[in-house]
């Protein structure tokens, strides 16, 4: 515990009070930058890895893979760290941010750099190969140093349960404004630069500026009320620390969060397939120009957005549940319908894309609401609030879906003998029906697998608004007692 006095901190904020507009943005401006990096890297690293830098969709797919496999690894430590930083002047969680935002931004744009290798094609491929592994896990532990910890201080900034469903309605609102915004962008920089290599150099360094930025929004906007919360825990009388491998197991017998993070993988890895196959769907399917298919993603991204002030409201009346089976409804009928369009049915893809955004914004929104509750219940089980291991698993199965979507398209596109572009040629080369077949089929009956799998685990979800009021009542009743 930090030896400082309660008199370092500012006033204590009561733990229901509700946050204030400045609060809020501040702290959704913290998931602008890990958003954008985020959403051009399943939009477009796969399609920059095969039909810029040249590399083999199987090659593509394992530089991924790498990425994620250290992840395992990666994610419930840093969650560990930042469950036991001291830092009087900035909690637990701001100084990761802190430190960590200016290289997560710079590893980010190095990901989008060709190196001038060797001119043997098979030296070339190779040693692209390598320099994409090292600079991708370096990207992705800076991703984490900077997203874990954020996405962890949702429960300490407050402990209503609809105000937290607010907040993150805030910070998916920045998520998903970052994604157009990002897309936007794409739009402008791949309409006036015809060098691909260089779209997509221009493309990664004005991102990385903005996420810096917002990063840095987030910490100063959000350290009164973070603050607070410290000075209210160190004060209180923790229980013994138990040992890692313990904390673990508890993690894993807490059986609401067993349904939480299947819902959400099954969520996130719809979203991420759909995501990483739509560019290669609307150029060699619907045969749309490669700088049109940043518009079609702004039409399930800007629905997405709107959906959330939709969603939000709807969650406080109806239940998290009853919003999460609305938006995936829908979203499933999409993706049955992207798997049946015909080439010259354009007017009918942005509807699907609408349609699809509908559903994108409730696996978002939803899961991630409920992560707080199920730290409260552990809390009351154990004694002991550990949102860093909770939120590092979290943050895993986001990369984990990501890195699944991506492998699993790349893997597609390989075994249906999807073409790859030759360095330094503008021209694409035409792709055999049956990579066309395994592009409709990912972009179809694929993510609806994963979309009926989470309908079936949130049915069972077992923490309503009743079950998690009474689980504060009897945290309060503790602190009372103490």
């Amino acid at each position: 515990m930090s030896n400082t006095s309660p008199s370092a901190y500012p006033k204590e904020t009561p733990e229901h009070e509700k946050l204030n507009l400045k609060t809020k943005l501040a702290y959704g401006a913290g998931d602008l930058g890990p958003a954008i990096t985020a959403n051009i890297t399943v939009f477009f690293l796969l399609i920059f890895f095969t039909n810029v830098a040249g590399i083999p969709a199987e090659l593509a797919g394992r530089i991924l893979l790498i990425g994620k496999i250290w992840d395992a690894v990666n994610d419930p430590l840093v969650g560990l760290l930042t469950d036991k930083t001291k830092s009087r002047h900035w909690g637990r969680r701001l100084p990761w941010l802190f430190y960590g935002a200016i290289p997560f931004g710079a590893f980010f744009f190095l990901q989008w750099t060709i190196p001038p290798f060797a001119a043997d094609r098979t030296a070339q491929m190779w040693s692209l190969f390598w320099y994409y592994v090292v600079i991708g896990i370096i990207s992705q532990v800076f991703y984490t140093v900077v997203n874990l910890p954020y996405t962890a201080m949702t429960p300490e900034l407050t402990q209503d349960y609809d105000e937290r469903t607010s907040l993150n309605s805030f910070r998916f609102g920045f998520s998903i404004g970052g994604s157009i915004v990002s897309l936007l962008l794409a739009q402008v920089i791949f309409a006036n630069i015809t060098d691909r290599s260089l779209q997509y150099l221009v493309l990664a360094a004005v991102c990385g500026v903005i996420s810096v930025l917002s990063l840095y929004w987030c910490v100063f906007g959000v350290r009164d009320r973070v603050l607070a919360f410290e000075a209210k825990r160190t004060l209180a009388v923790s229980p013994p620390s138990i040992p890692i491998g313990e904390q673990l197991k508890i993690v894993f017998s807490n059986r609401p969060f067993l349904f939480v993070i299947g819902i959400y993988l099954c969520s996130w890895l719809a979203v991420q397939l759909t995501a990483s196959i739509i560019p290669y769907f609307v150029v060699n399917w619907m045969r749309f120009k490669e700088s049109d298919v940043p518009i079609v993603l702004i039409g399930v991204q800007g629905t997405a957005l709107l959906m959330l002030f939709v969603w939000g409201p709807l969650s406080k009346r109806l239940g998290k549940k009853a919003v999460y089976f609305m938006g995936m409804s829908l979203w499933i009928i999409a993706q049955a319908g992207l798997f049946f369009l015909q080439p010259d049915q354009i007017g009918l893809l942005y509807v699907l894309a609408i349609m699809a955004g509908i559903g994108v914004s409730t696996a978002y929104l939803i899961p991630w609401s409920m992560i707080p509750d199920v730290i409260e219940l552990d809390e009351l089980n154990t004694g002991q609030r550990r949102e860093g291991i909770f939120y590092a698993f979290m943050v895993f199965l986001q990369k984990l879906g990501l890195a699944l979507g991506l492998y699993l398209v790349s893997r597609a596109l390989a075994i249906s003998g999807f073409k790859e572009a030759v360095p330094g040629q503008n021209a694409l080369p035409i792709q055999p029906d049956s990579a066309l077949q395994a592009i409709r089929f990912a972009v179809g009956p694929l993510p609806m697998i994963a979309l009926i799998c989470g309908l079936v685990l949130a049915y069972f979800y077992p923490l309503t608004r009743e079950v998690h009021a009474e689980i504060l009542l009897k945290l309060k009743e503790r602190q009372n007692r103490g």
